[in-house]
């Protein structure tokens, strides 16, 4: 469907002017339509509707603003900073005004590539426009005949990305596991969390979007239940009963680590199942073969626990687990059954979405004003990439080179707000040009008819779109080759082959000395603030996790924004210490320290998401009473840098005690007091790792500052 929307899009704005005799018009509009595209976001009808106006309003204004200021390079490069700073800082409002933003910086650009290719000031501005509502209607179009599958695409996501995480998981049951294979299978886990989390970030605003517009849409409701489920079976995957390494240890010998590998391996791919009966609208068919898989697990754990060979407290964590993955099973086994799926109570408290949308003027001045200091990734990332523009229009007015403003365009595609991120793209960059050089030569030199090189224009156009946010260097080649195709309308295709490549390797060049020289943003510098978020994340998560234990099991908003708070920061801090290893001047010390923290970090949320999958209201007023103190001293430890060994040890030793003691409690203390000790043997770990990261980060920055 998208590849058809693009191709109609395309075709209108190579044939139309062509039909026409105008066949210059070809350019802006084709550039309009790869603008509105970048600049296209899923939402209600009637929101869609507002932010296709505000788009149009804000390309006239832009390209309208360049051909008017293009003469007075003092007057243009003022402009171009302040609107570069305003446009990126806007984006701090929400989702929709940065994909806005950013089509309109791209729009300044392509304004400038073409400043020269009509005789009056508003032609190139309404042509580019034209092809903007082109795309427009088109989408909208789209819109309106299958509402519900932007959603659908999204859900189906959802799933598919369960199911690496399942796959993920199910490496940690590996029998000949060592401690490196132990901490690489950790770290692929707490990487797949993060892509995990990210998806059900957008599909949590493409249902809250459509929830605000629901008019009883049984498909919406229907896809807001499908991914309450995914998050269950997310918080039950995560849990952790048990320390893997001793468990495969202990086991190592046994065929009961197989049999659990086995199981989430095939739940994983159940998840992949359920993703593409999404996408085929067709029913999902639950594997017969997981009945006999659990029975066959269950009486091994039966004959481990009658042979006595085991502590107890072992079986116990097995046993928990096992009700897990039973109810793993049962979601996705009953999911599509009618009576699982409730539709009459969609809006009841278990049902809610939090909404982050603005609420009016107070709440845009205070995201505007969070913004506005170098505290800020988006104020820094505004700011470098303003004065990359600068410095690149400098050069261009200086030195007069041909087709100077691809510097500018290189520089704006490939700066991004991290040093990891803007390196890998320049990197792509470079080469997707140079490939799309070499075929855009060839395609201009063997197909020399207007028709052939329009058709191909439609082609690179179609996959550029479908390649850009998977294949960033492939994506780069066809739009090379259809920027050649265009400058080749106005006869100069052969004579822009060279500067483009030329011009692409100074705008990487700016955009690597922009993101090392100009706020340089190390991701060191971050760590110790991101970990104490992830830490307080963690501390509110497990309070509100015991009070369940307290009150009764609740899935309300507030349980499932605290779970969700946790896994965002988990996500952060994995996504900033991934890319340490490409930043300067990080010592192996402060590596192998960060990828520490990192598995551990990812392991006690785990043993909380154990806690928080088996709640529920328990009448032990000891076991509550323990919980209670327990919280308190892992808050100590983990926010206040309070080492009190003399309170960790007594709490722990009254822990293993009671665990002594385990045949008089029920299944949710046992849990209780089981996930408490995996929890109390991390904490002096990482409250050790807290503190020498801090230090660590710390003498960076004093260097960094010193130079």
């Amino acid at each position: 469907m998208y590849s058809l929307r693009m191709s109609i899009a395309f075709a209108g704005t190579a044939f139309v002017p062509y039909f026409l005799g105008q066949q210059l018009w070809t350019i802006p509009l084709t550039l309009g339509v790869v603008a509105a595209g970048l600049s296209d976001i899923d939402d209600r009808f009637s929101v869609r509707i507002m932010n296709l106006v505000y788009t149009y309003i804000g390309f006239f204004i832009t390209a309208a603003s360049v051909q008017l200021l293009f003469p007075y390079p003092f007057a243009f490069a003022l402009g171009l900073i302040s609107s570069c700073v305003l446009w990126i800082l806007l984006g701090s409002l929400g989702r929709r005004y940065a994909t806005i933003s950013y089509g309109c910086l791209v729009v300044s650009v392509y304004s400038m590539l073409g400043v020269h290719l009509f005789d009056h000031w508003y032609q190139q501005p309404i042509l580019l426009v034209i092809g903007a509502i082109w795309y427009g209607l088109i989408s909208t179009i789209s819109f309106l005949l299958f509402p519900i599958r932007p959603v659908q695409d999204k859900l189906a996501k959802c799933y598919s990305t369960v199911g690496d995480f399942l796959y993920a998981k199910s490496n940690l049951f590996d029998v000949d596991m060592t401690p490196q294979s132990f901490e690489q299978s950790t770290f692929g886990l707490s990487m797949e969390n993060g892509k995990l989390v990210t998806t059900f970030n957008d599909m949590r605003t493409a249902l809250l979007t459509r929830l605000k517009g629901d008019r009883g849409q049984r498909d919406t409701r229907r896809s807001l239940q499908y991914y309450f489920v995914a998050q269950d079976i997310h918080e039950r995957a995560d849990s952790a009963h048990i320390d893997y390494q001793q468990l495969a240890q202990v086991f190592a010998h046994s065929d009961i680590l197989f049999r659990f590998q086995r199981i989430l391996s095939l739940q994983g791919k159940a998840c992949k199942d359920m993703s593409e009966s999404i996408l085929q609208r067709r029913t999902y068919q639950h594997n017969p073969r997981f009945e006999h898989a659990f029975n066959n697990l269950r009486k091994s754990l039966e004959r481990l626990k009658q042979r006595q060979d085991y502590d107890l407290i072992w079986i116990n964590a097995l046993f928990a687990l096992y009700q897990n993955l039973k109810s793993i099973d049962v979601q996705l086994r009953n999911l599509e059954t009618e009576r699982h799926i409730n539709l009459d109570k969609t809006h009841t408290l278990e049902q809610q979405l939090s909404d982050d949308d603005l609420k009016g003027w107070h709440d845009i001045v205070v995201r505007i004003r969070q913004n506005l200091s170098p505290e800020s990734v988006l104020f820094r990332h505004a700011i470098r990439v303003s004065v990359v523009l600068l410095i690149g229009y400098i050069f261009v007015q200086v030195t007069h080179i041909e087709y100077g403003y691809w510097i500018l365009l290189t520089a704006l595609f490939v700066s991004q707000p991290n040093f990891n991120a803007t390196k890998r793209r320049l990197r792509l960059r470079i080469w997707g040009t140079l490939v799309g050089i070499i075929l855009g030569y060839a395609i201009l030199y063997f197909i020399p008819s207007l028709e052939g090189q329009l058709l191909l224009l439609i082609i690179c156009g179609v996959l550029f779109f479908e390649l850009r946010s998977k294949q960033y260097a492939q994506a780069t080649a066809f739009m090379t080759i259809l920027a050649l195709i265009n400058f080749n309308l106005d006869g100069m295709g052969f004579a822009a082959v060279m500067p483009r490549f030329i011009d692409t390797v100074i705008g990487c060049a700016l955009a690597w000395f922009g993101v090392s020289f100009i706020f340089p943003d190390w991701k060191f510098r971050r760590l110790p603030r991101n970990i104490r978020r992830v830490f307080e994340a963690e501390c509110q998560y497990l309070s509100e996790v015991a009070q369940q234990y307290q009150e009764g099991r609740n899935n309300g908003l507030n349980y499932r924004i605290v779970r969700r708070a946790v896994h965002r920061a988990d996500a952060d801090v994995a996504s900033l210490i991934s890319t340490l290893v490409t930043e300067p001047d990080v010592d192996r010390t402060q590596k192998k320290l960060a990828f520490k923290f990192l598995c551990l970090n990812h392991t006690f949320i785990s043993y909380i998401a154990a806690l928080g999958a088996h709640r529920n209201k328990i009448d032990d007023p000891e076991v509550l009473e323990l919980l209670k103190h327990a919280i308190t001293q892992i808050k100590a430890m983990l926010l206040n840098d309070e080492n009190h060994h003399f309170n960790t040890a007594l709490i722990l030793q009254q822990i293993r005690e009671r665990l002594q003691q385990n045949e008089q409690d029920n299944a949710e203390s046992l849990i209780i007091l089981q996930q408490l000790s995996l929890m109390f043997g991390l904490l002096e770990q990482l409250s050790y790792l807290k503190q020498s990261l801090s230090h660590e980060s710390d003498e960076h920055a004093n260097a960094w500052a010193s130079l």
